[in-house]
């Protein structure tokens, strides 16, 4: 994994899931409650929010500003549509010395699918790295396999090559980077070798 020097904190902290996970210098992702604590937008020195979804309400502070991703935490929601203007948005906020809250309902999967949209972008990280470190900073990051399909698609469009691919499993197509865990969630009646030639011929 390969980061910009100077772009994620010098003295990280512990990875947070309750509170705001930190990314970068400037970028932070949590829940739609944590993105209404006044506290935590304060004592993080957020000046922007984005809302990355419809059932979350935000409560309005002063001194910063909120913008909306009205998109559903849906496999066919067209996350994609927002991945340049929100990297843009982000990457503007910071050369302003501006920070940046993303937040969905659970700060899981929308949120975390254009963070890692961000990262490719604008710090020329692979989608995998991008994943790799995010998840390091938010341990419960999971992008649904919709948004996942649409960010392997962007990352091609960036790098002209992918580092995470779509793959058959029983729990249906999930990026190859989940395949240990979904194996290890497949019944003790299926072999190993059995599970990749079922997922070779297409059965799983």
């Amino acid at each position: 994994m390969t980061a910009p020097r100077g772009a994620f904190p010098a003295q990280f902290r512990q990875p947070s899931i309750s509170g705001l996970s930190q990314i970068t210098k400037s970028l932070f992702i949590s829940s739609g409650v944590a993105a209404n604590n006044k506290l935590l937008l304060s004592s993080n020195q957020i000046t922007t929010v984005i809302n990355v979804s419809v059932e979350v309400v935000n409560t309005f502070y002063e001194d910063i500003q909120y913008m909306q991703v009205p998109v559903t935490d849906a496999p066919v929601s067209r996350l994609c549509d927002f991945f340049d203007p929100i990297a843009d948005q982000i990457h503007l906020v910071e050369m302003k010395q501006g920070r940046t809250l993303l937040h969905c309902a659970a700060g899981m999967s929308r949120s975390a699918a254009l963070c890692l949209a961000y990262l490719m972008k604008y710090h020329a990280m692979s989608l995998l790295d991008a994943h790799t470190w995010t998840k390091s900073c938010r341990p419960i990051i999971r992008p649904n396999s919709g948004f996942w399909e649409q960010l392997i698609h962007y990352e091609f469009q960036l790098f002209g090559k992918n580092t995470v691919h779509m793959v058959n499993s029983p729990m249906g197509l999930i990026p190859d980077i989940y395949e240990k865990e979904v194996r290890l969630m497949v019944p003790l009646s299926i072999p190993d070798d059995a599970f990749y030639k079922g997922k070779k011929r297409g059965l799983l």
